[in-house]
């Protein structure tokens, strides 16, 4: 049984699905801690489904390297085989990336390489392009350039705007996250360390 950790600094849309879906005895993985930089409403879901959670505010340190130590000891203690970053809107310090990748994976609501950062969905929309999508990545220590595990295009419909648009790649972003999880933890999927 895969066991991940999941880290998040908001509603945690993408750890509830994760979590509804191992809730089901045959999904061959199972969320052992939900952790946060901040008080997340998404810790709400940790606790409605029994699973333990640890918050380690950024505000707190005084640097990211400092904030990714302790984050660091929080994920050790529980040693989990995978990493997913739901919305957690910290870059990782580069120790904590290379402790943890390949097994460190991010959603992201674009098309990568396409429109990466914090803005994808208000940069796409900028940019007047007909399609977007949404992509399941490894982290490295870039933004959002990591190996590319799943992605799917989502149309960009006329009077789109940012929510309408994010809301209509939400699902797309939660099933990707969902089968890449599922494909890692039965072996269909192998992560390599990146060179």
């Amino acid at each position: 049984m895969l066991t991940v950790a999941v880290l998040i600094s908001g509603t945690g849309s993408n750890l509830r699905a994760l979590l509804e879906a191992a809730r089901h005895p045959d999904f061959p993985a199972r969320v052992v801690v939900v952790g946060a930089d901040r008080e997340a409403d998404g810790l709400a879901h940790a606790e409605e489904f029994g699973i333990p959670s640890f918050t380690v505010p950024w505000h707190e340190h005084d640097s990211r390297e400092a904030w990714g130590e302790e984050l660091g000891r929080q994920l050790a203690f529980w040693n989990p085989d995978l990493v997913v970053l739901s919305g957690l809107m910290r870059l990782l310090p580069p120790a904590l990336v290379a402790e943890y990748s390949p097994r460190l994976l991010n959603t992201h609501p674009a098309f990568l390489p396409e429109f990466p950062g914090a803005h994808g969905v208000r940069d796409a929309l900028a940019a007047g392009v007909s399609e977007t999508g949404a992509s399941v990545i490894v982290v490295d220590d870039g933004v959002d350039t990591g190996p590319i595990l799943a992605q799917e295009r989502v149309p960009i419909l006329a009077g789109d705007t940012e929510h309408s648009l994010h809301e209509r790649i939400k699902p797309v972003e939660r099933r990707l996250l969902i089968d890449v999880v599922r494909a890692i933890a039965t072996g269909e999927l192998a992560l390599t360390p990146t060179p």
